[in-house]
């Protein structure tokens, strides 16, 4: 693959990505609203989640609000520099034009890395899933027929990705109402097993070694954990170039968003807890399937199932759309090979497409070589390119508002709540995550990973990026002067 010549083009980048840009405005509200709901509404809650409460005990919900906050404080950043200059691979941009070129190469990569990672155990996952009712059928058969199907999807035409993907969101959405609706049947009308000793109510949270039973430590431990489960969201930041109307689609999305995850999640949570006692959730299975038994549903498992299944689909075509639409807007930048510019006559980059099915298909094979305890470490390494992301996001819209005029930061359509004490917040939340994911054992090999990753990159953009740019600038003192003003 060939990294763009910035030399050819005597009007520089910019003309390069005035040419280029032309993916198609179709998403509405409705799509970029349940494709961030759906994009961090997956395995994390419907098995993560277990793993979490092990960890902190019933304590967990504050993890989980406080993960809220900071991640709202994230999206609130992101939409600040989305609605004033919506393009395609938003924050990678943003990171270039506000940081330095190398922020946003590095951003850019990790993001695209994450979703490859995330992708490659969602492919595995779903051809479990599908083994729990076809156990002869080879697994790899029906992974293949998976990426076919989404590839398929994501090369029509981005409405039609926008309509399955909101689809999918109403069924996991569903089945969370269901579970919670049925959850608050147990604590409240005393729908339960008979073979249950345990009495639903709101006293089994603090009943069982109290609220906090594993004290500060566990609920430090979980928050980890609690952030890859929300993560994902950012997505909603690569739609700003194919959304109708940016500076009125992406403000509701974003608003109306963490507060439905705080309530899913949290809710969610509450009523898990307050049905069975903390240690016992997970330890029969899914917590899910605990509470469709409770109530009496004897093809709990099924329904579970269908759900993890849809969950599977819709995580794995959010991963595609998001590398997808990240390496389209790096290649208008001239870091990522130009191959990733090309569209296809519905305005799809479909090279894009192409790529991340070929990666699955690799994956696919690696993930039957790799033994179980690699995946808890898999996990860690999406987590810390999760956070390195929106610590990306938060320190972009921090460089944007520095060099704004006072004028342009009264003009702005959609400012970050709470400035300047939010995003500050927010910034030390995700390196004490960061610091944390370091201290623990089980999390550590990621950091090694992780920094190992942004070396390489590092040393990938100053053999190939940054020649190819110095010399756009050599050719082109228009454009020297135009950085230099801005």
């Amino acid at each position: 693959m060939e990294w763009p010549n910035l030399t050819k083009y005597p009007q520089g980048l910019e003309i390069i990505m005035s040419q280029n840009s032309t993916l198609q405005r179709g998403l509405n509200t409705r799509h970029i609203r349940f494709l961030a709901l759906g994009s961090a509404i997956g395995t994390g809650l419907f098995y993560g989640s277990a793993t979490a409460i092990k960890m902190a005990g019933p304590s967990v919900l504050l993890a989980y609000i406080v993960a809220g906050i900071a991640i709202y404080i994230v999206m609130r950043a992101l939409g600040e520099m989305a609605v004033h200059n919506p393009v395609s691979g938003s924050f990678s941009h943003y990171a270039s034009q506000y940081i330095s070129p190398l922020a946003g190469f590095t951003t850019g990569w990790t993001y695209v890395f994450e979703m490859v990672i995330v992708a490659i155990a969602d492919v595995t996952a779903f051809g479990i899933y599908m083994g729990f009712w076809y156990p002869d059928v080879p697994r790899w058969i029906w992974i293949l027929s998976l990426i076919m199907f989404l590839g398929a999807i994501n090369l029509i035409h981005v409405k039609v990705f926008g309509e399955l993907e909101f689809w999918l969101s109403i069924i996991k959405v569903s089945a969370i109402v269901a579970m919670i609706l049925g959850g608050i049947g147990l604590m409240f009308y005393g729908f339960h097993a008979d073979h249950s000793s345990v009495v639903p109510g709101i006293q089994n949270l603090w009943i069982y070694d109290g609220f906090m039973p594993h004290g500060i430590a566990g609920l430090v431990a979980c928050l980890s954990v609690v952030v890859f489960a929300f993560g994902g969201i950012e997505i909603i930041g690569l739609t700003a170039g194919e959304s109708q109307d940016p500076k009125t689609t992406l403000p509701k999305a974003i608003n109306a968003v963490p507060v439905r995850i705080l309530l899913f999640y949290v809710l969610t949570i509450f009523v898990l807890m307050s049905i069975f006692p903390w240690n016992q959730i997970g330890s029969q299975g899914s917590p899910f399937v605990q509470i469709f038994e409770n109530l009496g549903i004897k093809s709990a498992a099924n329904i579970l199932n269908i759900v993890v299944v849809t969950a599977a689909i819709s995580a794995i075509n959010s991963d595609v759309f998001g590398a997808g639409r990240m390496l389209y807007g790096m290649a208008n930048r001239g870091q990522a090979p130009r191959i990733f510019q090309k569209l296809s006559r519905n305005g799809v980059p479909w090279m894009t497409v192409v790529v991340m099915a070929g990666v699955l298909l690799i994956g696919v094979v690696l993930n039957y070589l790799i033994p179980e305890n690699v995946f808890m470490i898999i996990a860690s390494i999406a987590t810390f390119a999760t956070v390195w992301v929106w610590l990306m996001i938060l320190l972009s819209q921090v460089a944007m508002r520095r060099k704004l005029s006072t004028a342009e930061i009264k003009a702005l359509d959609f400012p970050v709540w709470g400035w300047p004490y939010a995003p500050a917040f927010a910034i030390g939340f995700m390196v004490f995550i960061l610091v944390m994911m370091g201290y623990f054992p089980d999390s550590r090999p990621a950091i090694y990973v992780g920094i190992t990753w942004l070396a390489l990159l590092t040393i990938a953009y100053r053999i190939w990026v940054k020649p190819q740019q110095n010399l756009g600038k050599e050719s082109n003192p228009i454009q020297q002067n135009v950085e230099i003003e801005s």
